[in-house]
Protein backbone atom coordinates (compact mmCIF):
# COMPACT_ATOMS: atom_id res chain seq x y z
CA UNK A 1 0.00 0.00 0.00
CA UNK A 2 1.29 3.21 -0.60
CA UNK A 3 2.10 6.19 1.95
CA UNK A 4 -0.71 6.62 4.23
CA UNK A 5 0.84 9.38 6.54
CA UNK A 6 -1.36 12.40 4.87
CA UNK A 7 -4.96 10.39 4.62
CA UNK A 8 -7.11 11.30 7.24
CA UNK A 9 -7.80 7.43 7.62
CA UNK A 10 -4.60 7.01 9.49
CA UNK A 11 -5.18 8.84 12.80
CA UNK A 12 -7.28 7.40 15.07
CA UNK A 13 -10.87 8.82 14.79
CA UNK A 14 -12.04 11.58 17.11
CA UNK A 15 -15.52 10.29 18.58
CA UNK A 16 -17.14 6.75 17.98
CA UNK A 17 -18.30 5.10 15.33
CA UNK A 18 -22.25 5.34 14.07
CA UNK A 19 -24.38 3.01 13.86
CA UNK A 20 -24.77 4.19 10.07
CA UNK A 21 -20.47 3.83 9.47
CA UNK A 22 -20.52 -0.04 10.38
CA UNK A 23 -23.55 0.01 7.65
CA UNK A 24 -21.69 1.73 5.52
CA UNK A 25 -18.51 -0.55 5.40
CA UNK A 26 -20.61 -3.18 4.05
CA UNK A 27 -21.25 -1.70 0.58
CA UNK A 28 -25.38 -2.24 1.47
CA UNK A 29 -25.72 -1.68 -2.49
CA UNK A 30 -23.43 -3.97 -3.58
CA UNK A 31 -24.50 -6.58 -0.95
CA UNK A 32 -28.04 -6.43 -2.16
CA UNK A 33 -28.10 -7.80 -5.21
CA UNK A 34 -25.04 -10.37 -4.31
CA UNK A 35 -27.35 -11.79 -1.75
CA UNK A 36 -30.16 -11.33 -4.50
CA UNK A 37 -27.92 -13.53 -6.54
CA UNK A 38 -27.25 -16.06 -3.60
CA UNK A 39 -30.83 -16.48 -2.97
CA UNK A 40 -31.73 -16.82 -6.85
CA UNK A 41 -29.18 -19.83 -6.93
CA UNK A 42 -30.64 -21.38 -3.52
CA UNK A 43 -33.96 -21.03 -5.09
CA UNK A 44 -32.84 -22.93 -7.82
CA UNK A 45 -31.06 -25.65 -6.64
CA UNK A 46 -32.87 -29.27 -6.83
CA UNK A 47 -34.01 -30.53 -3.40
CA UNK A 48 -35.48 -29.27 -0.37
CA UNK A 49 -33.80 -26.86 2.52
CA UNK A 50 -36.15 -26.18 5.56
CA UNK A 51 -37.15 -22.30 5.04
CA UNK A 52 -34.75 -20.91 8.64
CA UNK A 53 -31.44 -23.19 7.20
CA UNK A 54 -32.32 -21.36 4.18
CA UNK A 55 -32.54 -18.12 5.49
CA UNK A 56 -29.33 -18.77 7.53
CA UNK A 57 -27.83 -18.76 4.16
CA UNK A 58 -28.63 -16.02 2.79
CA UNK A 59 -27.99 -14.19 5.69
CA UNK A 60 -24.56 -15.68 5.65
CA UNK A 61 -23.92 -14.55 1.82
CA UNK A 62 -24.80 -11.57 3.48
CA UNK A 63 -22.11 -11.12 6.19
CA UNK A 64 -19.79 -12.42 4.10
CA UNK A 65 -20.31 -10.30 1.33
CA UNK A 66 -20.41 -7.15 3.83
CA UNK A 67 -17.71 -8.82 5.74
CA UNK A 68 -14.90 -8.59 2.56
CA UNK A 69 -16.57 -4.99 1.87
CA UNK A 70 -15.36 -3.72 5.20
CA UNK A 71 -11.48 -5.37 4.64
CA UNK A 72 -11.90 -3.72 1.28
CA UNK A 73 -12.47 -0.33 2.62
CA UNK A 74 -9.59 -0.97 4.98
CA UNK A 75 -6.96 -1.95 2.68
CA UNK A 76 -8.29 0.66 0.33
CA UNK A 77 -8.68 3.99 2.42
CA UNK A 78 -5.60 6.02 0.71
CA UNK A 79 -6.63 5.46 -2.46
CA UNK A 80 -10.56 6.45 -1.49
CA UNK A 81 -9.56 9.76 0.04
CA UNK A 82 -8.23 10.96 -2.79
CA UNK A 83 -11.31 9.53 -5.20
CA UNK A 84 -14.21 12.32 -5.05
CA UNK A 85 -16.91 8.72 -5.53
CA UNK A 86 -15.21 7.32 -1.96
CA UNK A 87 -14.16 10.23 0.29
CA UNK A 88 -17.21 10.40 2.31
CA UNK A 89 -16.60 6.62 3.36
CA UNK A 90 -15.81 6.13 7.14
CA UNK A 91 -12.38 5.21 7.21
CA UNK A 92 -11.35 8.56 4.95
CA UNK A 93 -13.63 10.82 6.56
CA UNK A 94 -11.79 10.03 9.77
CA UNK A 95 -15.38 8.97 11.50
CA UNK A 96 -13.40 5.19 12.04
CA UNK A 97 -10.36 3.89 12.66
CA UNK A 98 -8.44 1.32 10.44
CA UNK A 99 -8.33 -1.40 13.11
CA UNK A 100 -11.72 -0.78 14.10
CA UNK A 101 -12.94 -1.33 10.29
CA UNK A 102 -10.64 -4.49 9.87
CA UNK A 103 -11.61 -6.07 12.97
CA UNK A 104 -15.27 -5.74 12.38
CA UNK A 105 -14.43 -7.31 8.97
CA UNK A 106 -12.79 -10.24 10.06
CA UNK A 107 -15.03 -11.06 12.54
CA UNK A 108 -18.40 -11.21 10.75
CA UNK A 109 -16.05 -13.08 8.01
CA UNK A 110 -15.12 -15.98 10.38
CA UNK A 111 -18.79 -15.70 11.92
CA UNK A 112 -20.24 -16.38 8.22
CA UNK A 113 -18.25 -19.30 7.40
CA UNK A 114 -18.68 -20.89 10.92
CA UNK A 115 -22.53 -20.57 10.74
CA UNK A 116 -22.88 -21.57 7.16
CA UNK A 117 -20.68 -24.46 8.51
CA UNK A 118 -22.04 -25.45 11.46
CA UNK A 119 -26.00 -24.24 10.53
CA UNK A 120 -26.27 -25.33 6.76
CA UNK A 121 -23.24 -27.61 5.26
CA UNK A 122 -19.21 -27.13 4.94
CA UNK A 123 -19.09 -27.33 0.80
CA UNK A 124 -21.06 -23.72 0.86
CA UNK A 125 -19.21 -22.73 3.89
CA UNK A 126 -16.20 -23.46 1.56
CA UNK A 127 -17.29 -22.18 -0.62
CA UNK A 128 -18.13 -18.85 1.17
CA UNK A 129 -14.93 -18.97 2.30
CA UNK A 130 -13.07 -18.84 -1.25
CA UNK A 131 -15.27 -15.72 -2.13
CA UNK A 132 -14.53 -13.57 0.60
CA UNK A 133 -10.30 -14.52 0.52
CA UNK A 134 -11.15 -14.19 -2.96
CA UNK A 135 -12.34 -10.52 -3.46
CA UNK A 136 -10.06 -9.62 -0.51
CA UNK A 137 -6.62 -11.23 -1.38
CA UNK A 138 -6.93 -12.08 -5.10
CA UNK A 139 -8.56 -8.73 -6.19
CA UNK A 140 -8.61 -5.78 -3.51
CA UNK A 141 -4.44 -7.05 -2.93
CA UNK A 142 -3.05 -8.43 -5.63
CA UNK A 143 -4.99 -7.03 -8.78
CA UNK A 144 -6.72 -4.14 -8.29
CA UNK A 145 -3.97 -1.70 -8.00
CA UNK A 146 -1.81 -3.91 -10.50
CA UNK A 147 -3.81 -4.31 -13.81
CA UNK A 148 -5.75 -3.42 -16.19
CA UNK A 149 -7.27 -7.02 -15.92
CA UNK A 150 -8.50 -6.43 -12.21
CA UNK A 151 -12.27 -6.10 -12.67
CA UNK A 152 -12.31 -9.11 -15.12
CA UNK A 153 -10.49 -11.70 -12.98
CA UNK A 154 -11.64 -10.14 -9.47
CA UNK A 155 -15.59 -10.44 -11.15
CA UNK A 156 -15.05 -14.19 -10.47
CA UNK A 157 -15.69 -12.65 -6.46
CA UNK A 158 -19.07 -11.30 -7.16
CA UNK A 159 -20.28 -13.98 -9.50
CA UNK A 160 -19.86 -16.68 -6.67
CA UNK A 161 -23.00 -16.30 -4.41
CA UNK A 162 -25.41 -18.01 -6.75
CA UNK A 163 -22.70 -20.87 -6.58
CA UNK A 164 -22.89 -20.71 -2.59
CA UNK A 165 -26.83 -20.71 -2.73
CA UNK A 166 -26.80 -23.60 -4.81
CA UNK A 167 -24.33 -25.50 -2.46
CA UNK A 168 -26.02 -24.49 0.53
CA UNK A 169 -29.36 -27.02 -1.14
CA UNK A 170 -27.61 -29.83 -2.88
CA UNK A 171 -23.92 -29.51 -0.74
CA UNK A 172 -21.81 -29.52 -4.44
CA UNK A 173 -21.67 -27.29 -7.40
CA UNK A 174 -24.14 -28.20 -10.71
CA UNK A 175 -24.00 -27.06 -14.08
CA UNK A 176 -26.55 -24.52 -13.59
CA UNK A 177 -24.74 -22.78 -10.81
CA UNK A 178 -21.81 -22.43 -12.84
CA UNK A 179 -23.81 -20.90 -16.10
CA UNK A 180 -24.84 -18.22 -13.50
CA UNK A 181 -21.29 -18.00 -12.46
CA UNK A 182 -20.25 -17.50 -15.49
CA UNK A 183 -23.29 -14.71 -16.22
CA UNK A 184 -22.20 -12.73 -13.42
CA UNK A 185 -18.55 -12.78 -14.45
CA UNK A 186 -19.07 -11.71 -17.92
CA UNK A 187 -21.25 -8.68 -16.80
CA UNK A 188 -19.09 -7.42 -14.70
CA UNK A 189 -16.26 -5.99 -16.83
CA UNK A 190 -19.09 -3.56 -19.16
CA UNK A 191 -20.90 -3.05 -16.11
CA UNK A 192 -17.81 -1.88 -14.08
CA UNK A 193 -15.83 -0.12 -17.32
CA UNK A 194 -19.14 1.85 -17.90
CA UNK A 195 -18.45 3.25 -14.56
CA UNK A 196 -14.92 3.98 -14.76
CA UNK A 197 -15.63 5.56 -18.10
CA UNK A 198 -17.11 8.28 -16.59
CA UNK A 199 -14.85 8.36 -13.15
CA UNK A 200 -11.73 7.96 -15.12
CA UNK A 201 -9.77 10.53 -13.50
CA UNK A 202 -10.76 9.12 -10.15
CA UNK A 203 -9.02 5.86 -11.07
CA UNK A 204 -6.44 7.93 -12.38
CA UNK A 205 -5.33 10.03 -9.54
CA UNK A 206 -5.92 7.27 -7.43
CA UNK A 207 -3.28 5.15 -9.50
CA UNK A 208 -5.43 2.68 -10.20
CA UNK A 209 -4.75 1.01 -13.37
CA UNK A 210 -8.51 0.62 -14.87
CA UNK A 211 -8.99 -0.09 -18.32
CA UNK A 212 -9.93 3.61 -19.84
CA UNK A 213 -6.61 4.55 -17.91
CA UNK A 214 -4.19 2.29 -19.43
CA UNK A 215 -5.64 1.56 -22.49
CA UNK A 216 -7.88 4.60 -23.45
CA UNK A 217 -11.45 4.94 -24.13
CA UNK A 218 -12.18 3.93 -27.19
CA UNK A 219 -9.95 0.44 -26.66
CA UNK A 220 -12.98 0.09 -23.14
CA UNK A 221 -15.43 0.70 -25.55
CA UNK A 222 -14.83 -1.83 -27.44
CA UNK A 223 -13.76 -4.43 -24.93
CA UNK A 224 -17.41 -3.41 -23.04
CA UNK A 225 -19.66 -4.37 -26.71
CA UNK A 226 -17.63 -7.60 -26.60
CA UNK A 227 -18.75 -8.63 -23.72
CA UNK A 228 -22.34 -7.83 -24.11
CA UNK A 229 -22.37 -10.12 -26.95
CA UNK A 230 -20.73 -12.50 -24.97
CA UNK A 231 -23.37 -12.36 -22.69
CA UNK A 232 -25.97 -13.20 -25.31
CA UNK A 233 -25.33 -17.10 -24.76
CA UNK A 234 -24.32 -17.22 -21.43
CA UNK A 235 -28.28 -15.09 -20.69
CA UNK A 236 -30.08 -17.61 -22.66
CA UNK A 237 -28.55 -20.65 -20.80
CA UNK A 238 -31.06 -21.15 -18.24
CA UNK A 239 -34.29 -21.90 -20.46
CA UNK A 240 -31.98 -23.87 -23.67
CA UNK A 241 -30.61 -26.28 -20.51
CA UNK A 242 -34.21 -26.57 -19.17
CA UNK A 243 -33.27 -24.52 -15.85
CA UNK A 244 -36.22 -21.84 -16.82
CA UNK A 245 -38.62 -21.22 -19.63
CA UNK A 246 -40.56 -19.71 -22.40
CA UNK A 247 -40.81 -16.70 -20.40
CA UNK A 248 -37.46 -16.10 -19.02
CA UNK A 249 -36.13 -17.12 -22.95
CA UNK A 250 -38.23 -14.21 -24.32
CA UNK A 251 -37.18 -11.60 -21.42
CA UNK A 252 -33.63 -12.60 -21.56
CA UNK A 253 -33.25 -11.84 -25.31
CA UNK A 254 -34.83 -8.61 -25.02
CA UNK A 255 -32.59 -7.33 -21.81
CA UNK A 256 -29.23 -8.75 -24.32
CA UNK A 257 -31.01 -6.78 -26.91
CA UNK A 258 -31.02 -3.79 -24.78
CA UNK A 259 -27.78 -4.09 -23.25
CA UNK A 260 -25.67 -4.43 -26.61
CA UNK A 261 -27.64 -1.47 -27.93
CA UNK A 262 -26.57 0.49 -24.67
CA UNK A 263 -23.01 -0.65 -25.83
CA UNK A 264 -23.30 0.03 -29.41
CA UNK A 265 -24.57 3.92 -27.59
CA UNK A 266 -21.41 4.01 -25.22
CA UNK A 267 -19.56 3.30 -28.49
CA UNK A 268 -20.64 6.25 -30.69
CA UNK A 269 -21.18 9.10 -27.48
CA UNK A 270 -17.93 11.06 -27.15
CA UNK A 271 -19.07 12.27 -23.73
CA UNK A 272 -20.47 10.19 -20.81
CA UNK A 273 -24.17 10.18 -20.71
CA UNK A 274 -24.26 6.91 -22.67
CA UNK A 275 -21.67 5.20 -19.93
CA UNK A 276 -23.30 6.96 -17.03
CA UNK A 277 -27.03 4.83 -18.50
CA UNK A 278 -25.63 1.69 -19.21
CA UNK A 279 -23.99 1.81 -15.56
CA UNK A 280 -27.59 2.33 -14.33
CA UNK A 281 -28.72 -0.31 -17.11
CA UNK A 282 -26.50 -2.98 -16.02
CA UNK A 283 -27.71 -2.85 -12.69
CA UNK A 284 -31.20 -3.49 -13.85
CA UNK A 285 -30.16 -6.10 -16.48
CA UNK A 286 -28.47 -8.14 -14.07
CA UNK A 287 -31.53 -8.15 -11.42
CA UNK A 288 -34.29 -8.73 -13.83
CA UNK A 289 -32.61 -11.77 -15.64
CA UNK A 290 -32.17 -13.33 -11.74
CA UNK A 291 -35.88 -12.01 -10.98
CA UNK A 292 -37.14 -13.75 -13.74
CA UNK A 293 -35.47 -16.75 -13.24
CA UNK A 294 -37.50 -16.85 -10.26
CA UNK A 295 -40.39 -16.11 -11.76
CA UNK A 296 -40.67 -17.97 -14.68
CA UNK A 297 -40.47 -21.03 -11.75
CA UNK A 298 -43.53 -19.56 -9.79
CA UNK A 299 -45.99 -21.86 -9.75
CA UNK A 300 -48.74 -21.14 -12.43
CA UNK A 301 -46.80 -19.26 -14.72
CA UNK A 302 -45.33 -22.06 -16.84
CA UNK A 303 -48.62 -23.42 -17.58
CA UNK A 304 -49.84 -20.19 -18.39
CA UNK A 305 -46.81 -19.15 -20.61
CA UNK A 306 -46.92 -22.25 -22.32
Amino acid sequence: MSDLSTSPAVGVAAELPAVGDYVALLKPRVMSLVVFTGFVGLYLAPGHLHPVLAAIAVMCIAVGAGAAGAINMWYDRDIDAVMRRTQGRPLPAGRMAPGEALGFGCVLAVASVLVMGLGVNWAAAALLALTIAFYVFVYTVWLKRRTPQNIVIGGAAGAFPPVVGWAAVTGDVGLPALLLFALIFFWTPPHFWALSLYRCGDYARAGVPMLPVVAGARETKKQMLTYTLLLWPLALAPALIGVAGALYFAVALILSALFTLAAIRVWFDAGDRAARQMFGFSILYLFLLFAFLVIDRAPGVAGVVG
